[in-house]
């Protein structure tokens, strides 16, 4: 992955200050840019989270692609983020209002997960390494 030195997702939402301040809250930590259609979260060294409203993306996209608004609710995407503590994080995302999608379980490939969803119905999975 020399070819990649620095890795950042961008998720289409329909109200960026609403998913600003989820996302705040579910990372505990302001975010590192925050301008008028654009929030990101640095979440390594070389990795961040982006929020784009779909208003946005959809004037580059410029009608080569469904308009994302088509697409608000669906699970477009999954972010799957390895925890130390799967049940403070569990805890915590109910909370703060995501949306519990399943409990925490025994997963057939290996891990213990948790899934919610965000508030445009993106999912959300902390895991742990079962033991």
């Amino acid at each position: 992955m020399d070819n990649f030195p620095f890795i950042e997702f961008i998720l289409y939402v329909n109200d960026q200050e609403k998913s600003t301040d989820f996302y705040s809250k579910l990372f505990r930590k302001c975010p590192s840019l925050y301008v008028p259609g654009m929030t990101e979260f640095t979440l390594a060294e070389n990795c961040k989270l982006g929020l784009m409203p779909n208003k946005g993306i959809a004037k580059i996209l410029s009608h080569k692609t469904p308009h994302p608004d088509l697409g608000g609710g669906i699970p477009r995407c999954e972010l799957y983020f390895y925890v130390q503590d799967i049940n403070q994080e569990f805890e915590h995302a109910k909370c703060i209002g995501a949306n519990l999608i399943s409990s925490i379980a025994d997963r057939d490939w290996g891990d213990k997960v948790c899934y919610f969803s965000d508030l445009d119905g993106h999912i959300i999975a902390f895991a742990q390494k079962s033991s």
